[in-house]
């Protein structure tokens, strides 16, 4: 008898970059050197996992402007507040499950309720790990929506991340970002006229079949499965949300009714559950806007430990998985 193959660790923290898809190494950490050369009020501060949110590049260069917090995310939140309280930038990092369920009230009433001008950027969002239920933030979104005055943003790529920066130093209040971390896909490149902007959902590709609104990384699943639906005539049109509150409910209701009668997919890194999805739902449904709707997400369920690739494949968030449902017919 064979004996079973031991799962390596670096299949279940993989890149979920394609094999020899063009990439860009921590973008968030560089591009925030980059803005904090021209501001001193940006400070960086970490629960103890700067390497793992890409901060440590901040904090390499700015080592006076870096702060370690250690193993306390309640600690960092509340820190952060007292730091932006005396006028400075601070980016608070950790993972999206500590964040989420460990120092929500932290959140909620040392920052959001003062509407103190803190980021918390915040790496393995959704199923972008494969170490199981105590590390798949598949519920963040739906955790933070109903905070008040916390803005939402889910960026897809290395390029939405590296402009995002300084779209959250520009703008005056909490965020919380959703952090692809390490070699991030280049994706946006190829489309010149995008610009991020916060509160703001792009049309990325133009087709009269079906609509695909997006977030995250589910933006790249989009635009893959477009491509492949082409060659199978069947034209898609991907619109890019990356930010989820405020969402833009101009951009979004004018789409579908331009879609009218034509299926309508909400594709998510994120359980089917409170997120992207159910937004866009309820925004259709009071401005009694009807569509052919359905969901592309994470189950509402405690998702398996194991390889990536494997995992998008089983909960349907693969490029694959999105061409399936996109070309089947809706009830």
């Amino acid at each position: 008898m064979t004996a079973k193959k031991k799962l390596k660790t670096s299949a279940m923290i993989a890149s979920i970059a394609a094999e020899g898809q063009p990439t860009t190494a921590a973008p968030f950490g560089h591009a925030l050197v980059e803005t904090a050369a021209s501001n001193d009020k940006i400070v960086g501060m970490s629960a103890d996992l700067a390497k793992y949110t890409d901060l440590h590049i901040f904090g390499n260069e700015y080592p006076d402007r870096f702060y370690q917090m250690g193993m306390a995310e309640q600690l960092l939140m509340s820190a952060g507040a007292g730091m932006a309280r005396e006028g400075f930038i601070p980016f608070v990092t950790t993972y999206s499950v500590f964040a989420s369920r460990r120092a929500y009230d932290f959140i909620a009433m040392a920052i959001a309720e003062e509407k103190l001008n803190v980021k918390i950027v915040c790496a393995l969002p959704g199923l972008t790990t494969g170490y199981g239920p105590s590390h798949q933030a598949t519920e963040d979104v739906a955790i933070f929506r109903g905070m008040p005055n916390l803005t939402i943003i889910d960026p897809c790529d290395a390029i939405d991340i590296q402009q995002s920066v300084q779209a959250m130093v520009d703008y005056d209040g909490p965020v919380y970002m959703r952090l692809l971390r390490g070699k991030v896909p280049n994706v946006l490149d190829r489309f010149d006229d995008y610009r991020f902007e916060i509160g703001k959902a792009k049309r990325l590709i133009e087709g009269g079949d079906a609509l695909i609104i997006s977030s995250g990384l589910m933006t790249m699943r989009a635009v893959e499965a477009a491509d492949e639906l082409k060659e199978k005539d069947v034209a898609v049109t991907v619109v890019h949300c990356p930010t989820i509150k405020p969402l833009d409910e101009e951009t979004i209701l004018a789409e579908v009714r331009r879609h009218t009668g034509k299926p309508v997919f909400v594709a998510e890194n994120h359980s089917v559950v409170g997120g992207l999805g159910e937004s866009i739902a309820s925004l259709l449904m009071r401005n009694g806007v009807q569509a052919k709707f359905q969901q592309i997400g994470l189950p509402d369920e405690f998702l398996d430990a194991g390889a990536l690739p494997t995992l998008h494949d089983r909960y349907g968030i693969s490029t694959q998985e999105v061409v399936k449902k996109v070309n089947s017919p809706i009830d």
